[in-house]
This record gives structure tokens, C-alpha cells and sequence, in this order.
């Protein structure tokens, strides 16, 4: 009786020190009471007669040992690392889709071309052009040889002297009739001649039939200016120059006014007369066309020689 009261006795006080060690509170993750919690906590719940779940919440809330705070961080750490290098792959799977679908104007497949292979064949014909055969050494053609090295321009072709300057258009005249008759009368103008001078054109007012009527309805046919308040005929001379036109005693192309004074040359002793040339003969000769001259009206021709000519005075333009 005595062993068997012992032995309960011992067994209640083992009982009374586990749950006193556990429920007790203390310092450290090594104390015994904290060692023996855990063991109760596992292999030892059933000495307890502890629930499971009892059990696994006393697992949560025990203390951890430093060997297994390190592990679990380690653990986290790797964990860590992992979702760190997924998502930079999935940012660089983005980032490429991306540049993709924004060049579509490019074609992304890559196809693998067949390749040929072409043999290189000799040329045996020696006509043909060569890198090293049937070369012809160069010669100077006599159109260079002619020509200086010392910056001469002999050599080049000199076929400006045969260009007609007779159809280069020198001057600035705006009636192309006149400018035509200015080209070939190049050298010979006035000093300081404007061709776009006042002409004192308004139509033809003249009387009809007259001869200043005829006058100047014969320029007007040929292009050519005339003033249409010039007055009568022997006042034509000084009225041209006073206008600008070129006036002086030789005749020089068709359409020319001729002026007499009053009486020269069967004119009217009042008025004077006025004609057009129609031809310059090579002797310096002349044929003109009138009106008036064999009635109101009537056109007629005469011919003067070149000694007459001297002696009368024409407008040009």
C-alpha cells in the first residue's frame, strides 16, 4: 500500500509540473519549461490526453528556436527571389509583345531562303570587257592634244562664233517690231535712244483721204508707232522729234515716214506731204506709197533717186 500510494503520488506530481511548465511564463526559446511545452505540445500530447487541435495551436503559439528562425527567413528569402525574377520575366514578355503588335508594318517571320551556289565561268572572249586582259592603252584624241594644259581654252570648241547675233534681241523696246528694226540697227542708233518713247498714238484723227491720214494708217498696218497729232505734213518732222522718234535723212527699212517740205517735190506749197517707204533700192533710190498726191483718196507710188533722197527727211520709229 505504501509502494502504491508512492507511486500515485509521483505520478500526480509529474502530472502537476507538466502543466505547470506549460502554462507557466517565462524568458527564451530555451528554458526547460519551455522545452518540455514543446515536447507536450507534440509526441507527448497524448501523455497530456490533449484535443489535436489544442495541439497544433500550441505549436503556432510556441516559441521558435534560432535554427529554425533561420531557415524559415532563408526560406522567405528564396521565396523572395523567385516572385522577383517571374515578374521581370513577365515584364520583358510584355515589353517585347508590345514591340511587336506596335510594328506591324514589318514582317516578323523569318524565313529561311534557299541558297544557290553559281559557278563563276571564265570569259575566253577577249572583246569582252576585262579587269586584266585586252586593255588598250590611251591616246589623246587631236581635239585635246590641241588643247593647253596650262588652263588654256583653246581646245574647246569655239562654235559661238557662229551663232547670228543678227537674232539675239539686244535692247529692251517693247514693240517687237521695233525691237526687231533696233537689232539691225545696232551701232547706228542715237545717243542715249529710248525705244519705249511717247508716241502720241490715240488712233487715226487725221482727214480722210489726206495724206497724213494715209501715213498713218500704212504704219499702223506695219506695226509700227505713229502720232496721231502730229499736224499737217511738214510739221511731221519737228512733232517726231519732239516725241522721241529717230529722225534724220537716210531711209533705212519699209515703213519709214518720208516728209517735203511745202513745194519739194510737187508737194502743197501750204501744207507739205508726207509717204511711207515701201523699198530701198541698193543705188540708195526709193519707192514710196501715197495718198493725195493724184487726188483725195487715191493711193499712187513714186520713185525718187538717191541724190533726191538726200534732200528729204524720214521718221523710223
Amino acid at each position: 500500500m505504501k509502494h502504491a500510494s508512492h507511486k500515485a503520488a509521483k505520478v500526480s506530481s509529474q502530472k502537476f509540473s507538466l502543466a505547470k511548465a506549460l502554462f507557466a511564463s517565462g524568458r527564451g526559446s530555451h528554458t526547460v519549461r519551455a522545452v518540455r511545452a514543446v515536447q507536450s505540445a507534440g509526441s507527448d500530447a497524448a501523455v497530456l490526453g490533449l484535443d489535436p487541435a489544442v495541439a497544433a495551436k500550441i505549436n503556432e503559439i510556441a516559441p521558435q528556436t534560432r535554427r529554425s528562425i533561420r531557415q524559415a527567413a532563408r526560406a522567405a528569402e528564396r521565396r523572395s527571389h523567385i516572385l522577383a525574377s517571374a515578374s521581370l520575366a513577365a515584364l520583358v514578355g510584355t515589353a517585347a509583345g508590345a514591340m511587336a503588335f506596335a510594328n506591324t508594318d514589318e514582317d516578323l517571320t523569318l524565313a529561311d531562303n534557299a541558297t544557290t551556289t553559281t559557278q563563276i565561268k571564265r570569259v575566253s572572249d577577249v572583246s569582252s570587257a576585262s579587269r586584266s586582259e585586252a586593255r588598250t592603252d590611251l591616246t589623246a584624241t587631236s581635239a585635246v592634244s590641241s588643247a593647253s594644259t596650262e588652263g588654256d581654252w583653246g581646245g574647246l570648241s569655239s562654235s559661238d562664233a557662229a551663232l547670228d547675233t543678227n537674232l539675239m534681241n539686244r535692247n529692251v523696246a517693247k514693240n517687237a517690231v521695233v525691237s526687231a528694226l533696233m537689232d539691225k540697227d545696232q551701232g547706228l542708233l542715237p545717243a542715249g535712244f529710248n525705244p519705249n518713247h511717247e508716241t502720241g498714238t490715240s488712233g487715226n484723227l487725221y482727214p480722210w483721204g489726206q495724206c497724213t491720214w494715209y501715213a498713218a494708217k500704212r504704219r499702223i498696218e506695219l506695226g509700227l508707232p505713229v502720232g496721231s497729232n502730229f499736224g499737217n505734213a511738214m510739221s511731221w518732222t519737228s512733232m517726231a522729234q519732239s516725241y522721241g522718234y529717230w529722225v534724220d535723212s537716210t531711209p533705212r527699212h519699209v515703213g519709214d515716214i518720208v516728209v517735203f517740205q511745202p513745194g519739194q517735190e510737187g508737194a502743197d506749197a501750204t501744207y507739205g506731204h508726207v509717204g511711207i517707204v515701201e523699198k530701198i533700192n541698193a543705188d540708195g533710190s526709193i519707192e514710196i506709197s501715197e495718198s493725195n498726191a493724184k487726188g483725195l483718196g487715191v493711193i499712187s507710188n513714186r520713185s525718187f533717186s538717191a541724190d533726191k533722197v538726200a534732200q528729204l527727211h524720214f521718221i523710223h520709229y
